[in-house]
This record gives C-alpha cells, sequence and structure tokens, in this order.
C-alpha cells in the first residue's frame, strides 16, 4: 500500500499563500497521477488540482485557477500545491491522492473515483 504523507497547512489571512507538500513512500510515484482534494466537515470531497505522470499535464478546478498551481518532483517521491490569494473559501481538509492511472483524461482527473491512495489530510484554514 502506498502511504502519502501531506504537509505544509496552516491558519493564514486571506490574501496569504500557502505550498501544501506531499511526500509518496514509493519510487513508483513518477508512474502515477497525483492530484489533489479538498473536504470541508460534512460536504463532498472536491478535486483541486491534479497532474499526470510523464508530461505533468495538469488541471485545475474553475474555483481555483489563476490561484492554485500543482507540480511534482519525481525524483523526490513528491506532489506540491501552491496557494495564492487565499480567501475564507478555502479553508478545508485537503487531501494529496495517488492513482495508478498514468494517464486519465482531463474528464477525470478531479475524479476522487480514479484514485486508489489517499493521505491523512492537512488542514488549511483561511481568515478574513
Amino acid at each position: 500500500q502506498v502511504q502519502l504523507v501531506e504537509s505544509g497547512g496552516g491558519s493564514v489571512q486571506a490574501g496569504g499563500s500557502l505550498r501544501l507538500s506531499c511526500v509518496v513512500s514509493e519510487d513508483s510515484c513518477s508512474r502515477k497521477s497525483m492530484a489533489w482534494f479538498r473536504q470541508l466537515l460534512g460536504k463532498e470531497r472536491e478535486g483541486v488540482a491534479a497532474i499526470s505522470s510523464g508530461v505533468m499535464f495538469t488541471v485545475v478546478a474553475d474555483s481555483v485557477k489563476g490561484r492554485f498551481t500543482i507540480s511534482r518532483d519525481n525524483a523526490r517521491n513528491s506532489v506540491y500545491q501552491q496557494m495564492n490569494s487565499l480567501n475564507p473559501e478555502a479553508t478545508a481538509m485537503y487531501y494529496c491522492a495517488a492513482s495508478d492511472f498514468q494517464y486519465l483524461s482531463s474528464l477525470y482527473m478531479l475524479d476522487s473515483g480514479k484514485y486508489n491512495s489517499w493521505g491523512q489530510g492537512t488542514q488549511v484554514t483561511v481568515s478574513s
């Protein structure tokens, strides 16, 4: 079972920035599609950003487009999410996820059902 460990969450004021990191336990990370999801208590998990293996095609949710960027460093088995211009609506638990699919159609890259390994999450809180 692949293990994912997130870090980088915290509390910031609106307009601030955070950078989330996710370290994957095995070298096969380079062959996996990776993504960030977020979830508020009592709400469904929402796809935020995803990145494929290889050419590193990315997809970002419309709600964060232009403010959030996903990237990966396969040499470090890591995936990152840079979050700028944060607003209170970004407050949530953020989860890193890995898919055994190297490449997913852009239609499915933010579909949680395509990911089979999940981290424990890191909390992001944005105050106004």
